[in-house]
């Protein structure tokens, strides 16, 4: 499903769907930190039902599914949702899917006791889907945003991998990432109050070929490209990884989370 959205790499279309296979090998890259943060918070634990929006491969949901937590994952695109359900099949894990979009979702009222959006939460019509977040979560319930990025101008293979990203895709704006809280827009505190936030830094190892992927299946390079883009690009960034980094290495990312609640708990 190719998106055009105009708050994001200048309106440049990109298809999820193009870039699933890489997304599903190379994308599960959060380290354990990322999950036990959500668990010491008493989120996505044993007895609780929790929709993940945004889901991708169902990084999230397969990750945490030891601790207890029954979910449901959506997503907009199909290819991506197939390969989530091709994932958890394999790994014995009962996740429920959908292929639907943030903006047309229709649960229940008050279905789930943690709505969690990780790594997409700019991406949506905040005005239509805040108070849908509201409606669906029960009375005590919390939504929790999530988010990771390499820091470009501290890490130089990150910094040296945007750049070649940025010569191909050059209105990419997820490059040039520093620390910050999650912007929260001003319409989701019409329906729900920050409880608290946190960011800290991570190391993530890599090998050439997994960073390689890693950078393949971001949405500047093979979610927007064009063949023949992408080819170069793989060319290019091989070389770059070959003459500057080891086979096996580490990338300075920082990690953010935002836990808010419904005004009316």
């Amino acid at each position: 499903m190719e998106i055009r959205d105009d708050r994001i790499d200048a309106g440049k279309a990109f298809d999820w769907g193009r870039t699933s296979k890489d997304y599903a090998r190379f994308r599960d890259i959060y380290p354990e930190i990322f999950y036990n943060k959500i668990v010491d918070r008493g989120l996505c634990i044993s007895g609780q039902n929790v929709l993940d929006i945004g889901t991708g491969t169902g990084v999230l949901p397969r990750n945490m599914y030891r601790f207890g937590a029954s979910w449901t994952g959506t997503d907009i695109s199909p290819e991506q949702i197939e390969q989530a359900k091709r994932l958890s099949k394999e790994a014995g894990m009962d996740i429920a899917y959908r292929a639907v979009s943030a903006e047309e979702l229709d649960y229940p009222a008050e279905s789930f006791d943690v709505i969690t959006a990780c790594q997409c939460f700019w991406y949506f019509d905040h005005k239509k889907v805040i108070p849908e977040f509201a409606r669906l979560l029960k009375a005590g319930g919390k939504l929790l945003i999530l988010y990771m990025a390499w820091l470009p101008f501290e890490d130089e293979i990150a910094g040296k991998s945007e750049e070649i990203v940025k010569r191909y895709s050059p209105n990419w704006s997820g490059a040039g990432e520093t620390r910050h809280p999650i912007h929260i827009p001003d319409v989701v505190y019409e329906h729900f109050l920050m409880e608290e936030h946190e960011e800290y830094d991570v190391m993530v190892p890599f090998t050439r070929e997994s960073w390689h992927g890693r950078m393949k299946a971001c949405r500047g390079v093979g979610a927007s490209l064009t063949g023949f883009e992408l080819n170069a690009w793989e060319k290019e960034h091989w070389e770059m990884l070959e003459l500057n980094a080891p086979e096996k290495f580490e990338v300075l990312h920082y990690a953010a989370l935002a836990v808010l609640g419904r005004k009316d708990n």
